[in-house]
């Protein structure tokens, strides 16, 4: 750059642009123009002028040159001489460069700066050109540009007039960075997949940032004014060439904390200030974090591989301040709105248990009546039969106390206790029937030694004590003597006086 102005300053220029040994530096005759007539002369005039204009007489007063010692130049007049020289001398060439510190303001002009590995040149291009562009410009991105060298007059700033532009490929810097985010992303470090959400009430937060930087500041304020969470800071510098192995350490120190969430922010800035949070071991340091992140660096616009790492990109350090947090007033509104909800969720089980009581109540009295229908009609049944089947003034005592049954119990009760009764008595018949004790009464008696009963003489000897049992008490005995059987002897053959048998045989 500061070659190219000397070679500018180092010749002599005519008006028209073209060397000549044996004329004024341009700057001098413009000063000159300006103090005879305050106007500058076309260059016509000029070449006209040297050839037969009349000259100064000789008896008046030299003036003194224009910038020199006796004359100096204000800085903004010399500003001003230099920018017109720069406007003829490169009024329309073609720069080639790398796209950086690209600025994109309301007023829809673009600023940025045209570098390669040696220079950097600043460049503007005019909302009325920009708009012409095929192609929205990029951070890295090479680009062709054509346009004119001017110098900004308030700033004293060289740059470059961008009339037109045009891509010529990435840039080595760009390029480089695009390497390494396919070689991260075939990785899988920034599969949506591998995504986590974020807490919804987190405990701690944790913030990667410069703690006396703006970005800082905005987190915490847009943060307590959600939710008081409590904020822990990693310092770390933001941007240099240490920045990427302090801001992947600052990570690694927060996970070993009892942090729920990391926030890795910075303000904006350039791309080179960025450059850090493109570094690759900021980049796996962020995808390796045990618990969710979000990366808040620079403005929305710019986008770095931390961004891509991370679970949640905030387009600024405000955004991830209310990202990291929920409103309290929203969740106390959410509790009051569940606890209505799960009142009225009571209610209506209530009113629907109750409506559900009513009707089994409904149903279990309907089927009470036809159960007791039902049993009434079995009772008839019965009765009805017990009065073909039994005689009359024992069906008379039987009417009387089913009657005496039904007055205090339910016709169902009455009627099992009628079955059972019945079914008692018949059984205690059948036992009455058979009972040895019946058959004491007719003067027989049972003999037993010890618990063996004696059927037959042979089983006992004289001499031995044996019981009789008699339907009235016992008698305790001594054989005398033993009898053999008799031929002929009822009781020879096992056939004595037996006991009656039951009404059915039993």
């Amino acid at each position: 750059m500061d070659t190219v102005i000397a070679g500018v300053y180092g010749r002599s220029v005519t008006a028209s642009g073209r060397g000549s040994s044996g004329s004024l530096p341009l700057f001098a005759r413009l000063e000159a123009e300006r103090d005879a007539g305050g106007k500058e002369k076309p260059a016509e005039a000029e070449q006209a002028g040297s050839t037969g204009a009349a000259e100064p007489a000789p008896d008046a007063v030299a003036a003194p040159v224009p910038g020199s010692r006796e004359a100096p130049w204000s800085v903004s007049h010399a500003v001003r001489q230099a920018s017109r020289v720069l406007d003829r001398a490169f009024e329309s060439l073609w720069i080639e460069g790398e796209v950086n510190s690209l600025s994109r303001p309301a007023s829809g002009h673009l600023y940025f700066a045209l570098k390669d590995d040696r220079s950097i040149l600043r460049a503007v291009m005019w909302r009325s050109d920009a708009r012409k562009l095929r192609f929205a410009l990029e951070e890295g991105q090479s680009l062709r540009c054509r346009g004119r060298l001017g110098i900004y007059q308030q700033g004293g700033k060289f740059q470059l007039y961008v009339q037109y532009a045009e891509p010529a490929g990435l840039g080595a810097e760009a390029l480089a960075l695009e390497q390494l985010r396919r070689a991260l992303a075939a990785e899988g470090l920034f599969d949506a997949a591998n995504k986590r959400a974020l807490p919804t009430i987190p405990r701690r937060l944790g913030v990667v940032t410069s703690k006396t930087g703006a970005a800082i500041r905005d987190i915490v304020r847009a943060a307590w004014r959600r939710f008081p969470v409590e904020i822990l800071v990693a310092d770390t510098r933001v941007q240099g060439e240490g920045a990427p192995a302090e801001i992947a350490g600052a990570i690694a120190e927060l996970c070993q904390t009892d942090v729920d969430l990391v926030v890795v922010a910075r303000g904006g800035g350039s791309a080179s200030d960025l450059a850090a949070y493109n570094a690759e071991r900021v980049v796996r340091a962020v995808a390796a974090c045990p618990v969710p992140t979000i990366s808040a660096v620079g403005h929305e616009i710019d986008t770095t591989l931390t961004d891509l790492a991370a679970d949640q990109r905030a387009a600024t350090p405000t955004m991830a301040g209310e990202m990291a947090v929920p409103v309290l007033a929203d969740l106390k509104a959410a509790l009051a709105g569940e606890e209505r909800r799960l009142a009225r969720e009571a209610r209506l089980q209530i009113a629907s248990a109750r409506q559900e009581l009513d009707r089994l109540s409904q149903t279990a009295g309907h089927r009470l009546h036809v159960d007791m229908a039902r049993r009434r009609e079995a009772l008839g049944k019965l009765a009805r039969r017990l009065g073909d089947n039994h005689p009359r003034a024992q069906l008379v005592a039987l009417r009387g106390r089913v009657r005496d049954l039904e007055g205090r119990a339910s016709r169902a009760v009455r009627a099992r206790l009628h079955r059972d009764h019945r079914a008692f008595a018949d059984v205690a018949g059948r036992l009455e029937a058979l009972s040895p004790l019946r058959v004491l009464e007719r003067g027989y008696a049972l003999a037993t030694d010890g618990e063996r009963v004696l059927v037959d003489a042979a089983d006992t000897a004289a001499g031995e004590r044996i019981d009789v049992r008699l339907a009235r008490g016992e008698l305790a005995c001594r054989v005398e003597e033993v009898k053999a059987p008799e031929p002929g002897d009822a009781f020879a053959d096992g056939r004595g006086d037996e006991p009656e048998r039951g009404p059915e045989g039993g």
